[in-house]
């Protein structure tokens, strides 16, 4: 996981969506419940899981491989605000939780409404970043306490 990003730019989609990717269901669901209760979405294609090949590259810079499949749900809905165009939001999670792809493309459309998006990632996006970089910090902090070190010996001579 990479806590390197700035916390403090402004969220573009790619970012609020990995936010949103990344979450823990239990608080995405309860984070977003008050904001999506009472709105109309239209399935476009209902949370489905299929697998995706993972692939990388040797030293980031050499040649690609296959590193194996991967399962992911994902699903596409509809919003249309009220007087508004229509607004589509995607969503994709690694695993199979077909209701965390739904909630991610309910807000992925909410958040693509200008007078939504200030409030939602005040009251989404930014908690939950503070929440998966407090868990990137404790993983370290577990990860150090039991890190070995190795020194090299050098021999003497004779």
């Amino acid at each position: 996981m990479n806590d390197t990003s700035d916390s403090t730019r402004p969220a573009g989609r790619a970012d609020w969506l990995r936010e949103l990717a990344q979450a823990r269901p239990d608080a995405l669901e309860r984070l977003a419940a008050p904001h999506v209760a009472g709105r109309e979405f239209e399935t476009l294609r209902a949370p489905e899981h299929g697998l995706v090949m993972v692939r990388a590259r040797i030293g980031n810079t050499g040649d690609r491989f296959n590193v194996g499949e991967a399962t992911v749900t994902r699903c596409v809905l509809r919003w249309r605000p009220e007087g508004g165009e229509a607004l589509a939001g995607v969503g994709h999670v690694l695993g199979r939780d077909a209701r965390h792809a739904e909630r991610i493309a309910q807000l992925d459309a909410l958040l693509q409404h200008p007078p939504l998006h200030d409030a939602l990632r005040r009251d989404v996006i930014e908690p939950l970043r503070a929440e998966r970089l407090a868990r990137i910090r404790e993983e370290r902090t577990l990860t150090e306490a039991s890190r070995v070190r190795f020194f090299t010996l050098q021999s003497e001579a004779a």
